[in-house]
């Protein structure tokens, strides 16, 4: 049986996680959820490939590589969320099941952070469940591949 793959993009400062912001974002490292995330994939028969960068060019080069060659998407745009078109577009151009995923509840935050420009091109957003939500997100993502393959 050959084991699906699905991306886990982290995009800029999420390498920061741990020390950056606790209060907000928790005290898990990125390779903490990383590895923890790889156990959930795994669990529901999955591999994941997780990658995080600080370039908007790069992030978008990686959905469009995750369209390609992976079952789905797991995303956390960091910044880009509420700014990035070009993200948008990419998310958008994605045929795969794709989920929006945010640490912190952006809708709780400052106002600039409260409006995400990428969440209409995914097939649902979790957020505010801090280093759980990639563990969650993992699951969602499972259910829309079920659902494509019935």
């Amino acid at each position: 049986m050959t084991v699906e793959t699905i991306f886990v993009l982290n995009g800029p400062n999420l390498n920061l996680l741990g020390t950056r912001e606790p209060e907000i974002y928790g005290t898990e490292t990125l390779a903490d959820i990383e590895a923890a995330t790889k156990i959930r994939a795994g669990e529901f028969g999955l591999a994941a490939e997780c990658r995080q960068t600080n370039a908007e060019g790069t992030l978008v080069d990686w959905v469009q590589e995750a369209a390609a060659s992976s079952a789905g998407l797991i995303i956390n745009p960091g910044a880009y969320t509420h700014t990035s078109i070009a993200l948008y577009d990419a998310l958008k151009a994605a045929a795969i099941p794709k989920i929006e995923l945010h640490l912190s509840n952006i809708h709780a935050r400052e106002a600039f952070r409260r409006h995400s420009v990428t969440a209409a091109a995914a097939d649902g957003v979790i957020m505010g469940f801090g280093a759980a939500g990639y563990r969650l997100a993992v699951e969602a993502l499972k259910s829309l591949l079920e659902r494509r393959v019935a």
